[in-house]
């Protein structure tokens, strides 16, 4: 069920309940006259560069399915539609809360996620075959989110006028190294030393993301790309080290038993399936 995690219960960082929609009354065509969602957006969005106005300011012209200036407000999933309020209706269906929640935009909020992987080995420097499948065991790099606890891709919100590209570095840089820490010759040999690797990678997943933090009027939308270093010779070799938004981070082995925040579990299944690994 793509709609699975941005219906339950209390909103992410706050004391707001959803109101219940169950699974045969997410989507908007079927009908749903008890339908009383509970209206919230952060506090912490006022005033924010990044984020955008109320809806009901005057200024705010929002050029909705379209490159809007800078901001991206086209949707991968197609054309959203407007409620008679003129707010974007989230593509996928209800969710038991109206406004913004914590997300800036209103209507596709657009992230990428970087899947870096590497094949785990043995101490002769051989890939580790999982005894039951037969399969050589993968492994990604995964950092615990500093908000909710849970294990993710270490991904981030794609700013107004970069490229995905950019955006992949960026965040495994500040998230998994701890570039912001750094000081700017520091990180201008981290930034060399990963340029090329973060150059080719194979497009996982695009679309809608069932994140907890989805409402009827803004969702999360990404991109996620599989970075492999086959000989363990460049990310591999790496210090990890957790930054920016990040609690944690490892190596962690790749199964069938993952449990990752959002559906980032299924972006994991698919690499797996392109490298025919252990699952």
């Amino acid at each position: 069920m793509i709609h699975y995690k941005c219906r339950q219960g209390f909103y992410p960082s706050s004391n707001v309940n959803r109101f219940d929609v169950p699974e045969n009354k997410v989507s908007w065509n079927i009908e749903y006259a008890e339908y009383k969602p509970v209206e919230y957006t952060a506090p912490v969005l006022k005033g924010k560069p990044w984020a955008d106005p109320e809806i009901s300011e005057v200024s705010f012209k929002p050029n909705w399915n379209s490159i809007d200036g800078k901001v991206n407000r086209k949707s991968f999933t197609g054309n959203y539609v407007l409620n008679k309020d003129g707010y974007p209706l989230n593509p996928i269906g209800r969710t038991g809360i109206i406004g913004r929640g914590l997300l800036g935009r209103w209507g596709p909020n657009h992230a990428a996620d970087p899947i870096v992987t590497r094949w785990k080995r043995n101490a002769g420097g051989a890939p580790e075959i999982n005894k039951d499948t037969k399969k050589p065991i993968l492994q990604f790099v995964t950092i615990q989110r500093r908000d909710s606890g849970e294990w993710a891709i270490p991904g981030g919100m794609v700013d107004p006028g970069e490229t995905v590209s950019t955006t992949l570095k960026r965040e495994f840089m500040e998230e998994a190294m701890n570039s912001l820490e750094k000081s700017k010759e520091e990180r201008e040999k981290l930034e060399k030393s990963v340029r090329d690797f973060f150059e080719n990678g194979e497009e996982i997943y695009k679309g809608y993301v069932d994140d907890p933090r989805n409402t009827d009027n803004a969702w999360m939308e990404t991109v996620a790309l599989n970075f492999h270093d086959y000989d363990n010779s460049i990310v591999g070799k790496i210090t990890l080290v957790a930054g920016d938004d990040a609690r944690n981070v490892k190596w962690m082995d790749i199964d069938k038993s993952l449990n990752l925040y959002a559906n980032h579990s299924e972006f994991i299944k698919k690499t797996i399936q392109k490298h025919d690994a252990h699952w």
